[in-house]
């Protein structure tokens, strides 16, 4: 059975929402230009298929639209969605496609434009409900469906005992942890700039140079009617735009690779603790290769709220220096169908100037679901 191998990663830089340099950048210009970049290496006749997260984006087929722009006419596309973690699928699903023997490349990743996307409505009975969102499981008091920060932050800081003081602290971190790896060049080998109609946008742009820890902790909670309640604007992800992609081929092909894909797994808790889902999703990922959580050199786990990372590193019992070393949702932002390959993208890079390892990428995604992927850099 041939490995499946990351050949390259690739990112646009991430965008603020809606006030961001892509914010008139639509998701198909956003897929477009990651594909184009990913297949500028290639033997184009190589490419089996192209399968891209998308979300809330209309319900067409993204990839296909990216396969045909990049003269792949012959290439397919898949749409996939798991909400948050859809992107991490699309790298898994395409691995299992590979090592099966039934493709030999695909282009896997995900695209997000929080700016640009649609609008829905839904009519029930004679009336309409607009602007609409599909809901991520029946709705309940203890985990509203089209709320997470209940079902993934405070639920989640409840159950692991995270405090205001902790979300915070984290939060501050991940900026600092951003900026840093900004000035020091560490995302030079896997970002790739796009032109827009305000400018060339080379540098991710949602990290804040100028936030302490006192003005976290001066940011009024999101529901104050709830008792105790510690998520704020500050201590949860950012709204963004971006585009990531791998391309994932089998070893067979004798193509340099970046990493191994050596594992993933995928699993589903009670909704009213999404932001837990991780902690399930990673020792099962690992568990299918032989792995424990001691064994992994680094981890990327989505900030989509700070209470939730912190609780799912103090629940395995993680180092937290070895978690988000150039910060994640909190900082760098979270355009949701794209952030399982941005994290992918960036942790494979970090592991090879570090000389190698092994590596967890894991989200929690809306309705109760969580994914979790391992990769090995070779020395």
């Amino acid at each position: 059975m041939p490995e499946a191998v990351i050949v390259s990663a690739l990112r646009t830089p991430i965008g603020s929402a809606v006030k961001g340099t892509l914010r008139d950048t639509d998701a198909y210009v956003l897929a477009d230009h990651v594909v184009n970049a990913a297949v500028s290496t290639l033997d184009p006749d190589l490419v089996d298929d192209i399968y891209l997260a998308e979300g809330l984006y209309g319900g067409g087929v993204i990839a296909r639209h990216a396969a045909i722009t990049a003269g792949l006419t012959g290439v397919p596309g898949l749409a996939v969605n798991r909400h948050c973690a859809a992107s991490l699928s699309a790298v898994s699903t395409a691995a299992g496609s590979i090592r099966s023997g039934m493709d030999q490349l695909i282009l896997a990743g995900g695209v997000n434009s929080s700016s640009t996307s649609p609008k829905a409505r839904f009519r029930v009975g004679e009336d309409w409900i607009d602007p609409w969102m599909s809901p991520t499981h029946p709705d309940r008091p203890d985990a509203p469906n089209r709320d997470m920060s209940i079902t993934v932050g405070w639920n989640a800081a409840q159950k692991a005992g995270v405090t205001r003081e902790e979300m915070d602290a984290w939060a501050y971190r991940s900026h600092m942890k951003a900026i840093a790896a900004i000035d020091e060049g560490r995302f030079d080998d896997e970002v790739v700039p796009i032109k827009t109609v305000h400018g060339l946008f080379e540098v991710d742009e949602h990290p804040r140079r100028g936030t302490s820890l006192e003005k976290l902790a001066s940011l009024k909670v999101l529901h104050p009617e709830i008792e105790g309640f510690s998520i704020t604007a500050g201590n949860s992800s950012g709204a963004n735009d971006a585009a990531a992609i791998l391309t994932v081929a089998s070893s067979d092909l004798g193509l340099p690779a970046l990493a191994t894909v050596r594992s993933w797994a995928s699993v589903g808790i009670d909704p009213a603790f999404t932001g837990l889902a991780p902690v399930e999703a990673i020792p099962k990922a690992l568990a299918r290769v032989g792995l424990k959580v001691d064994d992994v050199d680094l981890f990327e786990i989505n900030e989509a709220f700070a209470a939730q990372c912190v609780a799912n590193i103090k629940l395995l019992d993680i180092n937290p220096d070895i978690v988000n070393t150039s910060g994640s949702g909190c900082s760098l932002g979270h355009p949701v169908a794209a952030s399982g390959a941005r994290m992918l993208t960036t942790l494979v890079h970090e592991l090879r100037r570090r000389g190698g390892g092994i590596g967890v990428a894991a989200m929690c995604a809306g309705g109760g679901m969580g994914s979790a992927v391992v990769v090995e850099v070779h020395a």
